[in-house]
């Protein structure tokens, strides 16, 4: 791999971005592509698989045999909202491979007796995300049913298109919040990106069935994602 493709690899990874190595497998020649720039045609789309899948591939395309290197950021959950559903959330998501965090401001919820090791951060969404700001391979799931915890994230998570956006309450009430978010600058289009009620519909009764259906949600929404290309 060439000096500049390497360090244009290491810069992806350092900002969680995802790329791709391909391989000419009878020239050894090694070319680099970014999550940005998946061009298009057969190639394109067999590198778009590799990137939903996070498989390396190999195809053939134009007589050539060519390798299909992927390299994804892990993909993370950030929960708004320190909630029953939060702890169930919290032991199944490692199980799938995903880092999670916790941010609420309530104190009272936002306890180590009641998560144990989990990444809890007791402070306002608004002054975590100065320092760790959302992704596009960041899921966020607001469960607070509070505006003044809720909002600002979901907005944030809409500007920095997370992979997921979701958020607790019924259709009534994420009308009003669709309002707010009208509100705050958004359309309805970014508006309807959010899952809410949140999760798939597997008529969830309890928190941990309500965590298990926000999971699979995330799951199918990383798998199914579309990818930016340009010819």
């Amino acid at each position: 791999m060439k000096f500049d493709d390497l360090a244009r690899l290491n810069g992806a990874r350092q900002e969680r971005r995802a790329s791709a190595t391909i391989t000419d497998l009878a020239s050894g020649e090694i070319s680099l592509v970014s999550e940005e720039t998946v061009p298009e045609g057969p190639l394109g789309a067999a590198i778009a698989d590799a990137m939903r899948s996070g498989k390396a591939t190999s195809v053939e395309i134009d007589n050539r045999i060519l390798f299909i290197n992927v390299y994804l950021p892990p993909p993370r959950i950030v929960v708004i909202g320190a909630v029953h559903i939060s702890q169930a959330l919290a032991r199944l998501a490692p199980v799938a491979g995903y880092d999670l965090t916790i941010i609420d401001p309530r104190t009272a919820f936002a306890t180590e007796e009641r998560f144990g090791d989990v990444d809890v951060i007791a402070e306002w969404p608004e002054d975590v995300l100065r320092e760790r700001p959302f992704d596009s391979y960041t899921a966020v799931a607001a469960l607070t049913h509070d505006p003044k915890i809720d909002d600002f994230p979901l907005s944030q998570a809409l500007k920095a298109g997370c992979f997921y956006v979701g958020a607790l309450g019924s259709r009534k009430t994420h009308a009003k919040r669709a309002d707010r978010l009208k509100d705050m600058g958004h359309s309805e289009e970014e508006i309807a990106r959010i899952s809410a009620p949140i999760g798939l519909d597997i008529g969830a009764a309890n928190p941990a069935e309500i965590a298990l259906a926000t999971l699979a949600d995330i799951v199918r929404s990383l798998r199914r994602r579309d990818l930016l290309t340009q010819g």
